[in-house]
C-alpha cells in the first residue's frame, strides 16, 4: 500500500518507517498540545496501552494549522506529551495536513470517507484514521472521542489474528 511507502520523520527528525506499522493496527491522529480536544491523549494512552500487545499502535501527528494550537518545537511537544499525558506512542515531525503543502500522507487519508460518507479536508485537531493491517481505513471526526464504542469496536476487529 502507498500509504506505507510515505516518507515521514519521528518527532527527533529521524526517518520513520511506516512499513513497520504495515502488519499492525494503527490508529493515525492529528494531535495538538493547546486544543480544547487536547484531553483526548488521555484515551489515546489508554487504547495504546490496552491494545500495544496485540498488534496496535497510535501514531500522533503533531499539526499547527488548526488556531496554531500546536506552536511549539519537537523538543516542547515531546515534553509536553510526555509529562502531561504520559504519552507512549510514536510521534511524528509536525506536517500540515490540509492545503498546498498538505504532507503527502494526508493527501491518501483524506481520500478516506467518514461514517458519513464525507471525505475530504481534515475538520480540526485530533481527526482520527484507523489503518488495519493490509490496508483498510476508516475515518473517525474530532469529536469522536478514541474510546467511543465505534472506535473500540473498529480496533477490535482490525487487530492482527
Amino acid at each position: 500500500m502507498a500509504l506505507y511507502d510515505t516518507p515521514i520523520h519521528t518527532l527527533d527528525g529521524e526517518p520513520l518507517d511506516l512499513h513497520d506499522f504495515a502488519d499492525k493496527s494503527v490508529l493515525i491522529v492529528n494531535v495538538a498540545s493547546k486544543c480544547g480536544l487536547t484531553p483526548q491523549y488521555e484515551g489515546l494512552e489508554r487504547l495504546q496501552k490496552k491494545y500495544e500487545g496485540r498488534g496496535f499502535s497510535v501514531l500522533g501527528v503533531p499539526c499547527n494549522q488548526f488556531g496554531e494550537q500546536e506552536p511549539g518545537s519537537s523538543d516542547e511537544i515531546k515534553t509536553f506529551c510526555s509529562t502531561t499525558y504520559g504519552v507512549t506512542f510514536p510521534m511524528t515531525e509536525k506536517v500540515e495536513v490540509n492545503g498546498d503543502d498538505r504532507h503527502s500522507l494526508y493527501d491518501q487519508l483524506t481520500a478516506v470517507d467518514d461514517a458519513e460518507g464525507k471525505a475530504g479536508d481534515i475538520q480540526w485537531n485530533f481527526e482520527k484514521f484507523l489503518v488495519a493491517p493490509g490496508g483498510d481505513v476508516r475515518r473517525f471526526r474530532p469529536l469522536v472521542d478514541p474510546e467511543a464504542p465505534e472506535v473500540i469496536e473498529a480496533i477490535e476487529a482490525s487487530l492482527p489474528s
